[in-house]
């Protein structure tokens, strides 16, 4: 039997930008029942995973916490080891803002592109 305990509070496995946390704060503190905000992965198909964030009401007992600057921001333990070394930023770009996941596919060594459907440059039909 392993002794090696789960923390489930996070520390430097996921970066968020002082931009993005004070978004996320924004868009929060005017929702009720809000805890914070779930950062997620789903998907795979051929353009890799995708990330999105959803509001929190209720949290899970496999939820890892990041708690930075008053804003709590979950990931389960399964979608940590997809976003380990992933940055949240947040970016305008004229009249574009947007939150944006850098390094999104470091643990993976990944590229979040399929070459055999063309996505990658390698002109393939679809992906197989």
């Amino acid at each position: 039997m392993s002794t090696t305990q789960f923390s489930q509070t996070l520390t430097n496995e996921i970066k968020v930008s002082p931009e993005a946390i004070q978004q996320l704060i924004t868009i929060t503190e005017s929702e009720e029942d809000i805890v914070g905000v779930r950062v997620f992965v789903q998907g795979g198909g051929c353009g890799g995973m995708e990330y999105g964030m959803t509001l929190v009401e209720e949290t899970s007992q496999y939820d890892c916490v990041l708690q930075a600057d008053g804003m709590n921001i979950y990931v389960d333990a399964v979608a940590l080891g997809f976003m380990d070394g992933v940055e949240i930023d947040y970016q305008m770009q004229g009249v574009n803002e947007s939150f944006v996941f850098k390094n999104a596919f470091s643990n993976s060594g990944g590229t979040g592109t399929c070459g055999a459907c063309g996505a990658a440059g390698g002109g393939g039909g679809g992906c197989g």
